[in-house]
């Protein structure tokens, strides 16, 4: 599987991105996708994932301002992010891991390594 994210870009606080990520494969549909994130001097981070079928997500934000959703028509998805602030300030990348029951490892679909896929990273800067 090929990744490739786009949509980053230069935000005020409070101001809004939506992040795509094109997939390549015909078998896009049953792929687990998320999305991470790494500022400087900082860990990679979980940020949201969605399951195959889009019915299932899950977001490390708390308050709401992320959504992450995809269309398996297009292999694509997407990361809308709203009430950004400074410290959203990172590269966003996305990534694919293998659904239920083909992937056969341990870790939780909010830890990086359960993704083997990955794309590019594009930069989202938020300034204040």
């Amino acid at each position: 599987v090929q990744l490739q994210a786009s949509g980053g870009g230069l935000v005020q606080a409070g101001g809004s991105l939506r992040l795509s990520c094109g997939a390549s494969g015909r078998t896009f549909n049953y792929y687990l996708m998320g999305w991470f994130r790494q500022a400087p001097g900082k860990e990679r981070e979980f940020v949201a994932f969605i399951k195959w079928s889009g019915g299932s997500t899950y977001y490390a934000d708390s308050e709401g301002r992320f959504t992450i959703s995809r269309d398996n028509a297009k292999n694509t998805v997407y990361l809308q992010m709203n009430s950004l602030k400074p410290e959203d300030t990172a590269v966003y990348y996305c990534a694919a891991g293998l659904s239920k029951p083909y992937y056969s490892g341990s870790y939780d679909a909010t830890d990086f390594r359960r993704y083997a896929w990955w794309g590019q990273g594009t930069l989202v800067t938020v300034s204040s």
